[in-house]
């Protein structure tokens, strides 16, 4: 790596099919326009969104500010005995603290769930110790609102006065930013998009609060700042950015992350929302896919449908290769990807179907007697229940269903689960994206909802059409009433499985929902017959 502290290697032939595109970025000036925070750069038809998305490039800057205000109440949060960070936000507002904070070996209780028994577990922990960081760039976030009504009313039950013990982060104007029962609220720039907010307070107030170095992180994106922004061959951004599109030219049209050994925790989560949301739209985009480890299924064994890509050194059959320091890196994936979307031609700064799922919940809730009276199920194997979305077959055993269901993945296409379940207690489900992966051959995600939600829910209505969903849900031992309103955790979580697999089948997306009427037990077959599948 350069003094600057980050490294962009790019597999000789794949470089050399990007060598256009890159000269054409570097001639057109796109990295120092970029910087410039020049608004025309994606065409006339992004331009009012891009005018009011671009100040992310600065915030190594602009966001200085901030450390001293988060040092000051830590310290007097620490003063009151109060050093248990619990942060209530989704998407951006959740996946760059938790980054941050894992990396740095700092706890960070995140609460990016619907899910009854997660919620739990995190009110169970030390509430005298608790400060809450409800995070919403829009004040309105569904999630976000349930868990602080939750909290606060906990709050309240164990004596403690909430106004002490919330914290905000919002954007000005929002009715977050008016909230009287709160201790603090930092208001962020308008001027940045949830999944680029890594460095605004959107980031560093949860990741400051709970003891991460924020100054450090900032110091690390403006050593890279200058290289970024420059208007050649060896700009690292635009390296990155004419692999990735020349990629997607090729056929590539996912990337497949795995961290070898970058000393950063969890980048491939936070990466994945950025690339899928930003470039997943008008039936094009990259597909991001999160493997455990270059080891995994996918990685060393992709298709021509697939780019291998390594978060620190190349190595193991990846075909591009991003090192450097945290704050670097957030950087340079940021540039990166808006780069790629004008090569793209596509808006990277919108999220035109995320809100279809969002619609769709919020009529469900609307409607608790339609929410509740879901069909029969197509069949019941022990603990699950299958329900399957039309021209999609639930015939013969569990295995019989899954295989007859992943053999409807299209050439060049891919399986998303979408896992609507508890990501610690139900944590297992995970493993069932290499599992699949291996016995299919298909590129594989995963996703904890109604997390994925805001991260790849965009790419899967508005990117490439190839994609099939399996969805989990599961039944609730205990449930938890959102204080003044009228449902439940449960009730929302499975009102965002319904609403979304809807949408999904909608757009012609085969959906087969297994509903888990005993977690354990469910998790458990499923596993099984996923292991009688061959590939």
């Amino acid at each position: 790596m350069s003094a600057q502290q980050i490294g962009i290697t790019v597999d000789p032939a794949l470089e050399a099919a990007a060598a256009p595109l890159l000269e054409k970025l570097v001639s057109d000036g796109v990295a120092s326009e970029l910087s410039a925070q020049d608004a025309t750069l994606w065409g006339s038809d992004a331009e009012s969104e891009a005018s009011i998305r671009l100040s992310w490039t600065g915030l190594h800057r602009t966001s200085r500010p901030l450390i001293g205000e988060i040092e000051a109440l830590r310290n007097d949060l620490r003063s009151e005995g109060v050093d248990r960070v619990v942060l209530a936000g989704m998407g951006g507002s959740s996946l760059a603290p938790e980054v941050i904070t894992a990396t740095e070996g700092v706890s960070l209780t995140v609460l990016d769930t619907t899910d009854p028994a997660q919620v739990a577990d995190a009110l169970a922990g030390d509430l005298d110790r608790t400060v809450l960081v409800v995070s919403s760039k829009s004040g309105t976030t569904v999630e976000t609102d349930s868990h602080r009504r939750v909290f606060a009313a906990a709050f309240e039950e164990e004596g403690i006065d909430p106004a002490r013990r919330i914290v905000v982060v919002t954007d000005p104007g929002s009715p977050l930013a008016e909230l009287e029962q709160c201790r603090k609220v930092f208001l962020a720039d308008p001027h940045v998009g949830g999944r680029y907010s890594a460095l605004t307070a959107f980031g560093l107030v949860p990741a400051g609060l709970a003891g991460a170095d924020v100054a450090r992180l900032l110091d690390q994106a403006a050593l890279v700042a200058d290289v970024l922004a420059a208007d050649t061959s060896e700009n690292p951004a635009l390296r990155l950015a004419a692999a990735f599109a020349a990629a997607h030219d090729g056929g590539a049209e996912k990337l497949v992350l795995a961290d070898t050994g970058s000393g950063i925790t969890g980048f491939g989560d936070w990466a994945e929302q950025l690339i899928a949301e930003s470039t997943g739209k008008q039936g094009t985009g990259l597909l991001p896919v999160v493997v455990e480890g270059p080891d995994a299924p996918g990685f060393g064994d992709a298709g021509g449908d697939a780019t291998p890509v390594a978060i620190g050194p190349a190595g193991n059959g990846a075909r591009i290769a991003a090192e450097g320091s945290l704050g670097a890196q957030f950087l340079l994936w940021e540039s990166a990807v808006a780069m790629v979307g004008r090569l793209l031609g596509i808006n990277p700064f919108d999220q035109p179907d995320v809100e279809a799922a969002k619609k769709a919940a919020r009529s469900l809730l609307d409607d608790p007697d339609a929410l509740h009276a879901t069909s029969a199920p197509a069949a019941v194997a022990g603990a699950v229940e299958v329900y399957a979305s039309a021209g999609t077959s639930a015939e013969g055993s569990l295995a019989d269903m899954l295989r007859e269901f992943t053999a409807t993945v299209p050439d060049g296409g891919y399986l998303a689960v979408q896992a609507y379940l508890d990501r610690l207690d139900d944590a297992s489900a995970a493993l069932l994206r290499s599992e699949l992966a291996k016995r299919t051959g298909v590129q594989t995600t995963f996703g904890w909802g109604p997390r994925f939600l805001h991260s790849t829910g965009q790419y899967h209505k508005g990117g490439h059409p190839n994609g099939v969903f399996l969805q989990l849900t599961g039944a609730s031992e205990e449930d938890l009433q959102v204080p003044d309103r009228p449902y439940t955790l449960g009730t929302l979580q499975l009102a965002q499985a319904l609403g979304d697999g809807q949408v999904l089948a909608d757009h012609g997306r085969p959906v087969l929902r297994l509903h888990l009427t005993d977690r354990a037990a469910g998790l458990a077959e499923l596993v099984r017959a996923v292991q009688e599948l061959h590939r």
